[in-house]
C-alpha cells in the first residue's frame, strides 16, 4: 500500500499537480538556507583587521609622529603628513579592491582626515597673523562635513557624497568627478604645507609671505597658484555642502511636522 501511494504521488508530482510547487519551493529555500548558513559571519576582529583600517591606523600613527615634531623638524612633518594623505586615497581603492568596505573605516578614514587638517589649520593660525583667517577655515570644514554627513543619514543616503540631486553644478562635480575632487583636496593640503614650511617665525604675516615668496621663484609661484586654485574651488565647495546640508536638515524637520 506505502509503495502504491508513493508511486501515485510520485506520478502527480511528475504532471504537475499544485502540491509539486510547493514541494519544489520547500527544496530551493532549504538549499537557499543551507548555503546562506555555510557563509561564515566574520567577526569583530576580521573587520579591525580589514586592509584599509590598517592603512588607516598606519595614517593615525603617521600623523602623530608628524605633528610631534612639526618644529623641530619641518621637512620630517611635512612628509609625514603628505604621505599619510596620499595613503587616504590608497585605503579608499584598497577597501573597493578586496572588496572589504566598512562603515567603520569610512569614518576612521574622514575623521583621521578632519583631525589632520584641523591641527594644521591651528598649527598656522599661531604662526600667521592674522589667525583668526586659519580657525574661520577650520570652523567651515568642520560643520560643513559634519552637516553633510548628518544630513546624509537623515535622508537615508548611503555616502555623504552622493549629491545626484543637488542642483548646484559645482557641487556636483567636485563629487562626481573623482580626479577633480583628488586635486582640489591635494591643492588644499599642498598649500597649507607650503606656508608652514615658507613661515621662518611664529610671527609672520601672511601677505608679506605669499608676496615674497610669489617674487623669489616661478615654480614656487606656479604651484602656489595651482594649490591656491583648488584650495579656493574646496572652500566654495564646503559653503555650497553647509548650506546644502542645513537645508537638507531644515527640509526633514518639515517633512516630519506635516505627517499625520
Amino acid at each position: 500500500m506505502g509503495e502504491i501511494c508513493m508511486a501515485y504521488w510520485g506520478v502527480r508530482l511528475s504532471y504537475g499537480h499544485p502540491i509539486s510547487y510547493f514541494w519544489i519551493r520547500i527544496q530551493v529555500l532549504n538549499k537557499a538556507s543551507m548555503a546562506k548558513k555555510s557563509v561564515p559571519r566574520p567577526n569583530k576582529l576580521a573587520v579591525y583587521l580589514y586592509i584599509p583600517n590598517i592603512i588607516g591606523y598606519i595614517r593615525v600613527l603617521m600623523n602623530i609622529i608628524a605633528f610631534a615634531q612639526c618644529f623641530s623638524n619641518k621637512k620630517l612633518f611635512s612628509a609625514l603628513y603628505f604621505v599619510s594623505f596620499v595613503c587616504d586615497g590608497i585605503d579608499g581603492w584598497c577597501a573597493r579592491k578586496f572588496n572589504q568596505v566598512s562603515t567603520f573605516g569610512a569614518v576612521l578614514d574622514m575623521v583621521t582626515d578632519r583631525i589632520s587638517t584641523a591641527c594644521l589649520l591651528v598649527i598656522l593660525s599661531q604662526v600667521y597673523r592674522p589667525g583668526l583667517i586659519f580657525l574661520s577655515l577650520l570652523a567651515l570644514d568642520i560643520s560643513s562635513h559634519w552637516l553633510q554627513m548628518y544630513s546624509t543619514f537623515l535622508v537615508g543616503k548611503v555616502s555623504h557624497k552622493d549629491v545626484k540631486d543637488s542642483s548646484n553644478w559645482l557641487f556636483k562635480l567636485y563629487y562626481g568627478n573623482r580626479m577633480f575632487m583628488a586635486y582640489c583636496c591635494v591643492a588644499c593640503e599642498v598649500l597649507y604645507i607650503l606656508l608652514f614650511l615658507l613661515a621662518k617665525t611664529q610671527t609672520e604675516n601672511l601677505m608679506d609671505v605669499l608676496t615674497s615668496s610669489v617674487h623669489e621663484s616661478t615654480l614656487l609661484c606656479s604651484l602656489l597658484s595651482l594649490s591656491v586654485f583648488g584650495w579656493a574651488v574646496k572652500q566654495a565647495v564646503n559653503v555650497i555642502q553647509l548650506k546644502t546640508a542645513a537645508d537638507a536638515c531644515v527640509l526633514y524637520d518639515i517633512d516630519k511636522k506635516q505627517k499625520p
